[in-house]
């Protein structure tokens, strides 16, 4: 288990690899799109929203918190 110390740095290793990258980019974009253009919920529209913006932030930087905590990498063994 990181220590609190390495958590606050955000300063971790890539750990989402390309095909992982482009899902997740995909998949965020596509969740902003539907709060915004098919749910009727403001709830669901702000919580599809915000998960959206977090799952495209993650493909977009290539790092992902949950595997970093989980010791995971979707990333090739070549590219560490």
């Amino acid at each position: 288990m990181p220590s609190l110390r390495t958590l606050a740095t955000y300063s971790f290793t890539c750990n989402v690899g390309p095909v992982d990258r482009v899902v997740r980019l995909l998949l965020g974009i596509a969740m902003v799109l539907a709060g915004v253009v098919v749910v009727d919920n403001p709830g669901i529209r702000v919580a599809a929203g915000v998960v959206g913006v977090a799952i495209g932030l993650t493909g977009l930087v290539s790092r992902c918190g949950i595997y970093y905590l989980l010791g995971v990498s979707s990333r090739s063994r070549e590219a560490r």
